[in-house]
């Protein structure tokens, strides 16, 4: 399966999946659960790993507030 970006994966998510990434902004390890959810929507395998800088910062990007 090849992988998808964080752009396609993300919005597959589950609403409580997102808060997790939100509240554990950078993590250096990923819940197992959450980790299964992101593989099964397209996204890597961060079962011994984290996400990529860049997908922190979308993530990071995405939680802001509009003005």
């Amino acid at each position: 399966m090849t992988e998808k970006s964080i752009e396609q994966w993300w919005p597959e998510l589950h609403t409580a999946t997102k808060q997790w990434f939100r509240q554990n902004l950078r993590a250096e390890s990923i819940e197992s659960d959450v980790a299964l959810e992101v593989y099964n929507a397209g996204g890597p395998d961060l079962k011994d790993t984290t996400l990529a800088p860049k997908d922190w910062d979308f993530i990071e990007t995405q939680s802001e507030f509009v003005d």
